[in-house]
Parts: C-alpha cells; sequence; structure tokens
C-alpha cells in the first residue's frame, strides 16, 4: 500500500483505489481480531458524497472458514438496506486470508460476481506487518488496482 498525504475525499483515480485511512484501519482491526478466520464485509459509498462511506461487517458463514468466506445471506441483505437507507451503492466487498497472500485464490476466482466493484484482500500471513490488496475484475481475471490511504491532515 501506498500513502497518499492530504484528504482529497474518496477518489477513485485510474489503476488506483483512494481510501480513508480510518476505513482501512477499521478494515484491518476487523481482520486482526479474527486472525483464524476469513472475515468479510462489505463497503457501501454514496457517489454524490465521497465521504458518506461505510464498512459493514458480514459474518463468515462457510463450512471452512479458515480457507474461504461465504457471507451470512440475511446480514448481507441489512448491510445492503443499510447502504440505500444511507443513499449509498455497493463499492467493494472484503475478506481476509488469514495465512495466505492478499492476492485472490482460485475460490476467490471462481466466485467473483461483480464487475463493477474493487475487491480488497486482507493478509494476516506477514509477521508484524499486514497487507492489502485491491483487485477489480478484468474479463475472466482479476487486476490488481494500486491501493492508497489518505492522511487525515
Amino acid at each position: 500500500m501506498r500513502q497518499e498525504t492530504g484528504s482529497t475525499g474518496h477518489i477513485v483515480l485510474e489503476n488506483s483505489l483512494s481510501l480513508p485511512r480510518p476505513l482501512a484501519n477499521q478494515l484491518l482491526t476487523h481482520a486482526q481480531k479474527n486472525p483464524d478466520n476469513e472475515v468479510c464485509g462489505l463497503i457501501g459509498r454514496d457517489e454524490n458524497d465521497l465521504h458518506n462511506i461505510d464498512y459493514y461487517p458480514v459474518s463468515n458463514i462457510a463450512d471452512d472458514t479458515a480457507h474461504r468466506f461465504e457471507m451470512d445471506p440475511k446480514q448481507q441483505i441489512a448491510a445492503m438496506k443499510q447502504m440505500r437507507d444511507r443513499n449509498q451503492a455497493l463499492f467493494a466487498i472484503v475478506h481476509s486470508h488469514p495465512d495466505a497472500q492478499a492476492t485472490p485464490s482460485s475460490i476467490d476466482l471462481e466466485r467473483v460476481e461483480y464487475d463493477d466493484v474493487y475487491y480488497l484482500i486482507i493478509s494476516l500471513n506477514t509477521r508484524g506487518v499486514l497487507d492489502m490488496r485491491s483487485y477489480l475484475l478484468k474479463g475472466s481475471g482479476m487486476q490488481e488496482v494500486e491501493l492508497l490511504l489518505e492522511h487525515d491532515d
């Protein structure tokens, strides 16, 4: 992750994604609090008010939560309703890899459904340093998008 100085709003630049640092910290904290399981959630954002962006954690109900994620359908629907109530649309899907790199797994690639949202993957596979990367669906694969963190100067 490259850090960006100055708050520029949550602007998506060509081949890059800019996230506010507090949101990135919230995502990383969620993963750290559940180091043995893939955590997952959704990010909603208002296209007309870039400061209106929120993370919605969703429980992982997969049979093997250490190696894959499956969002609880009721919580996912509730998160989408909250987004709608806050004038937000689905912006990103987030999940972690407790013991793998922050790259899409073969299971992740099989389950990609949205071509107009970002996919954020957090790796807990490194000691002392968390790795978070961003991807977009391109054709039949995923393309990494540079992830920038904004400072709250």
